[in-house]
């Protein structure tokens, strides 16, 4: 048994095709299949089952995938932990984020993190939050930025800052005339929310009350405009042509012009608001990148959300 043969099945369940994991592994489809071949038979069991479409792990294959992925992530800890000794920043880091945190978040730190550490190639990859977590599962990304609490067993989350909510809402709404909004004046007709799958969605329905939902559980239509989008910038460009209101992160409102900003409500004390966090498997790997991350995030975020007071009843869950 060796390190590669575990690599390649490992590569295998990711994919679930073995051309693909060939590929991913820059070998021949033909030698990534004899070395799991050759795995398979020293163990005298079968790791997939190859009759179905795409290949799919035995039960027991199952546990050898999650053991395989333990021993890798220990095997690799090695030569970190070497490079950790010389102070030696270098590397890919990957990182998964977010949609409602990747446009707003990203600028303010990744051009100084890469300037100050030349020898890491940083790639990052915009993901809803399953897709991280089930992304930091298989090893294909290092380090999730994502809002937390998750309910996942085997992620760390390293809280990095609490944003509050605000309310952005077209000019003649009802809810334009408050200085300040609370939770109770949400429920009025023209709300805008971003498709299924978005952690930010379900935050704003929780935070507007369950009484915009219908017994099935699916979201109450005060329009006859149906709209999916992934996107904070459709929404507002949508409520500033239509009518309307939506809740917006408070970093997505800082460059807005002035026009955009007459059109934001804070909310009265206690403010809602998300807690965004840094997440890795358990025995997650390049922790001296993953800090170095940490540090300019908080180096270069706006003071106001540096200085942001943690208190957890205020968190709106996901």
């Amino acid at each position: 048994m060796t390190l590669t043969q575990l690599d390649y099945i490992v590569a295998v369940d990711t994919f679930r095709h073995f051309a693909t994991a060939a590929d991913a592994c820059h070998v021949t489809q033909p030698t990534l299949s004899m070395q799991i071949q050759k795995l398979e038979d020293e163990l005298g069991v079968l790791i997939f089952d190859r009759s179905k479409q795409p290949v799919v792990p035995t039960e027991l294959g199952l546990a050898i995938l999650a053991q395989s992925r333990e021993v890798l992530r220990t095997a690799r800890r090695i030569p970190e932990l070497v490079s950790e000794s010389k102070n030696d920043f270098r590397g890919d880091l990957r990182i998964g984020i977010i949609p409602t945190l990747a446009p707003y978040l990203l600028p303010y730190f990744i051009g100084e993190f890469i300037r100050k550490y030349p020898a890491v190639s940083v790639r990052i990859q915009e993901l809803v939050t399953e897709q991280v977590v089930e992304r930091l599962r298989n090893g294909l990304i290092d380090v999730g930025m994502v809002v937390t609490p998750l309910t996942e067993n085997g992620i760390t989350e390293v809280p990095l800052f609490e944003e509050p909510f605000v309310l952005y809402a077209s000019e003649g709404h009802s809810l334009s005339a408050k200085k300040t909004i609370a939770p109770a004046d949400l429920h009025t007709d023209g709300l805008w929310l971003l498709t299924e799958g978005h952690c930010f969605r379900n935050q704003v329905i929780n935070i507007c009350g369950a009484d915009r939902q219908t017994p099935d559980g699916s979201l109450l239509e005060p329009a006859r405009l149906q709209y999916e989008t992934g996107s904070l910038e459709t929404l507002i460009k949508l409520i500033d042509r239509q009518s309307g209101f939506t809740l917006l992160p408070y970093l997505a409102t800082v460059d807005m012009d002035p026009a955009r900003r007459a059109r934001l409500r804070s909310f009265e004390s206690p403010q809602p608001v998300r807690e965004v966090s840094l997440v890795m498997h358990r025995s997650f790997l390049k922790r001296q990148l993953i800090n170095a991350l940490k540090g300019e995030i908080l180096m270069h975020l706006p003071g106001e959300l540096v200085h942001q007071k943690t208190d957890r009843g205020l968190v709106v869950q996901l």
